[in-house]
């Protein structure tokens, strides 16, 4: 299921001109549904209608089918590298730099490259690739989405820790859903041709329950299918060339804020708040309030509070650090200023009944908003961990 337009060379474009180069992924919901094997058959298409495409990088993992695709591709040499007495093979982005294909195949983006080199993420590496104007295809699973992190672990009951941020995604000129059901999945497990046989009963027993895999398959396609349904309504008012209805897409309706605190749940909050401005096509603020007097000024938890306001902008949501007494008030007046319309708050950590009494900032937001909607969400990782009252 193709999202975008492709857009692989370049068309009628002066060459005189350094463009950005485009960006196709290959998007599916575990291993072994076949994205590595669909790009590569791609790739080789392209290369016999002439295109210079070259291989970046290759992860085999022994699947012999896959790796006849790679037959006469070029394939530029890894980088080896040395950690902690282990040698890995890691993606070599100056030689292909140097190389300079038209066309570069990276497989699995998400991965997290061995300390010490000059980027932390793949994904990082494929950004320097496409600023060069290089065209990459690649690949990775649902579940490294980055906004997607607690859905998957509420799924999973892992916490996934190689992750892409969403508006590196949202920024592919095509994303390609490459599927295969729950059944044919686990038919290929049992047969080894994704795993050998050890290993693929050790995945059958843990991750790749059917269950499991029915969640992700269906959070794939939800995801496919909403990023499909809004690109073609958008591009549908735009292409009418009503004055009004343009400034309508222009427009945000909606604009969501999010308050954060030093405690680990903001992770979450801010999750949350990327997927639903994703939903409503809405501006995201991410908040932090300081207080002016009688504050402690922690040093850990100033550390705690810029790190989540990092992490929101890495998915490309707007922070501010307010300064305020009250900190209700603060968040409030603010609201009114830029016209929020939903604040995203995480549920206070109190004891019973103490609500009729407390201070708690989040309580009080909760009382004094009016024309606001304010959501209040329970971290169910902390909840689960403490066992349901």
């Amino acid at each position: 299921m193709s999202l975008y337009s492709p857009r692989v060379d370049g068309g009628d474009e002066d060459p005189s001109k350094t463009r950005c180069g485009s960006l196709h992924l290959y998007l599916g919901y575990a291993a072994g549904v076949g994205k590595t094997f669909r790009m590569l058959e791609d790739a080789q298409q392209l290369r016999r209608q002439g295109k210079d495409v070259a291989i970046g990088y290759f992860e085999s993992h022994g699947r012999k089918d896959t790796i006849a695709k790679t037959v006469g591709l070029e394939m530029i040499p890894t980088r080896t590298c040395v950690y902690r007495g282990a040698v890995f093979q890691e993606m070599d982005t100056d030689r292909i730099l140097k190389r300079r294909p038209a066309i570069c195949v990276v497989d699995e983006l998400a991965h997290t490259n061995v300390p010490s080199s000059p980027r932390a993420k793949r994904w990082e590496d494929v950004q320097v690739i496409l600023n060069e104007g290089i065209d990459v295809m690649t690949n990775m699973n649902i579940q490294h989405l980055e906004s997607l992190n607690d859905d998957v672990f509420r799924i999973t009951g892992i916490r996934m820790r190689e992750t892409v941020p969403d508006w590196f995604i949202k920024s592919a000129a095509e994303v390609i859903m490459v599927d295969a059901t729950e059944g044919a999945l686990l038919n290929r497990f049992r047969r080894g041709v994704i795993y050998p046989l050890d290993k693929a009963q050790r995945a059958l027993d843990n991750f790749f329950k059917e269950s499991t895999l029915t969640a992700l398959r269906e959070l794939a396609l939800r995801q496919t299918a909403h990023e499909l349904e809004s690109k073609d309504t958008v591009q549908a008012i735009k292409s009418r060339g009503d004055r009004h209805t343009s400034d309508i897409v222009e427009r945000h309706l909606d604009r969501i804020l999010v308050y954060v605190t030093e405690y680990p749940a903001s992770a979450m909050l801010i999750r949350r708040g990327r997927r639903m401005a994703d939903y409503l096509d809405a501006d995201c603020f991410v908040v932090s309030v300081v207080q002016r007097k009688g504050s402690k000024s922690l040093r850990g938890v100033q550390e705690a509070i810029e790190r989540h306001l990092r992490f929101a902008r890495n998915l490309n949501i707007e922070t501010r650090i307010l300064e305020g007494d009250d900190v209700a008030e603060t968040i409030l007046s603010f609201s009114r200023r830029n016209q929020i319309t939903h604040i995203l708050v995480a549920r206070p950590k109190i004891l019973p009944w103490a609500h009729l009494w407390t201070n708690d900032p989040v309580l009080q937001i909760v009382r004094r908003a009016t024309g606001i909607r304010v959501t209040v969400v329970a971290d169910r990782a902390v909840r689960a961990s403490h066992g349901h009252s």
